[in-house]
């Protein structure tokens, strides 16, 4: 490999909550002695970022003056060449592209412009937890479209429901997750048509969070949702972001795109309400070193690591927990296990399962938040090696205990 992919980084005292941030808030419990910590929870990775972006961060922090900006030339078209390159969207101009803090802050931006506190907003479950957090937070009441698994064990959207659910409940607003996280599904195209053909019917706006859009797996391909049909680009406000790609959430900073004016014109009036929705000097250089040909090259780099973790993870699973189920996913770094099975075989509970991982160093995270009843949801952007550590005392452990 090109880059490092297996080095164990110790991101102890380096503003790291995956592993300094145990035991407080919904964070998983410390390990017992003897045992080191594998964060698997939070979703962020355990690997050293594309060597471009901290180039750029220290080549322009060198210039000691970080006082007010606007976004240059190469921002934008940085942005503009990575959609072309890696999603193959055409079109996009610099007008269309608007900053937010984040992309749940891009949520909450397009849902303020076109609905009130105590509306219905549709979701499907299982749900991204921030999606719950800043929804419920604005006083709006979220609706779940349950996923469900077909013959395959494929996650599906149930677009009957779908119609049904935005009929009753009067819904104009919906969050599409595209990949979905936490099941880690990467949409199809038909699937993403049939889906903007319900929302069209239903005159709903959809705000498309496609954060992950960058991170697919082995013989999958992600489709953008405004990509799909002349209405789905003008009906859509579509989030991205390279936090998730490149690890630089402590940055700060996504953005949007959006091609309709009248959309974007609002989307972007209530964005500027806070005062505070402004691009950090630094993670406009970090976007700027990430979307080049060397970060091109680390992500298809990465994409191929993480699927050999997540086909490691998915065959020891299958051979060695009987009872626990998941659907490989297709995007992502997430898994999304469903434990019920084994839980009621073994007579124990879910709280019993995640405390044994977190006991000895397995930091995995509740799924129960993520509206999945006997659920863990498990991190898998780390080296192998780790993931391989992980698993084995899950093995001795926790699912094969004696």
């Amino acid at each position: 490999m090109k880059f490092d992919f297996t080095s164990i980084m110790d991101r102890h005292g380096m503003d790291a909550i995956a592993v300094d941030g145990l035991g407080q808030g919904f964070a998983p419990a410390a390990p017992k002695p003897g045992f080191d910590v594998i964060p698997m929870w939070v979703a962020d990775m355990n690997f050293p970022t594309a060597p471009s972006i901290p180039e750029a961060i220290i080549r322009r922090a060198s210039h000691p003056a970080y006082g007010y900006f606007s976004p240059t030339p190469e921002y934008y078209d940085a942005i503009i060449r990575w959609q072309k390159e890696r999603n193959g969207v055409d079109g996009v101009l610099p007008e269309h592209i608007g900053y937010e803090n984040g992309v749940l802050g891009g949520v909450i931006s397009a849902l303020t412009a076109f609905a009130a506190p105590g509306d219905g907003v549709l979701l499907h479950s299982p749900t991204y937890i921030g999606f719950t957090g800043c929804i419920t937070n604005n006083g709006y009441k979220i609706v779940h479209s349950p996923l469900y698994l077909d013959e395959q064990g494929v996650w599906r959207m149930d677009f009957e429901d779908m119609d049904r659910k935005l009929k009753e409940n009067h819904i104009h607003v919906a969050v599409f997750c595209s990949p979905h996280n936490p099941t880690g599904r990467v949409w199809e195209r038909w699937e993403i048509e049939k889906a903007m053909e319900v929302y069209k019917a239903n005159d709903c706006l959809v705000i498309s969070d496609e954060i992950w859009s960058d991170l697919i797996l082995n013989g999958y391909k992600h489709v953008p949702t405004q990509s799909v049909s002349a209405d789905a680009r003008e009906r859509t406000v579509a989030l991205y972001a390279p936090s998730k790609t490149f690890n630089l959430a402590g940055l700060v900073g996504s953005y949007h795109i959006i091609y309709n004016a009248y959309l974007r014109d609002r989307v972007t009036a209530k964005s500027s309400k806070s005062h505070y929705n402004s691009m950090n000097v630094l993670s406009m250089h970090a976007l700027i070193g990430g979307y080049s040909a060397t970060g091109a090259a680390w992500v298809d780099e990465l994409c191929g690591v993480l699927s050999g973790n997540v086909d490691f993870a998915c065959r020891y699973i299958a051979d060695h927990f009987p009872g626990v189920r998941l659907s490989k996913p297709q995007g992502t770094y997430m898994l999304f296990l469903d434990c019920s099975e084994w839980c009621e075989k073994h007579g124990k509970t879910i709280d019993w399962v995640e405390k044994a991982g977190w006991d000895v160093g397995v930091a995995w995270q509740d799924g129960r938040m993520f509206h999945g009843p006997c659920a863990i949801r498990m991190n898998l952007a780390l080296p192998l090696s780790r993931v391989q550590e992980a698993f084995d005392r899950l093995d001795r452990y926790v699912f094969n205990a004696q």
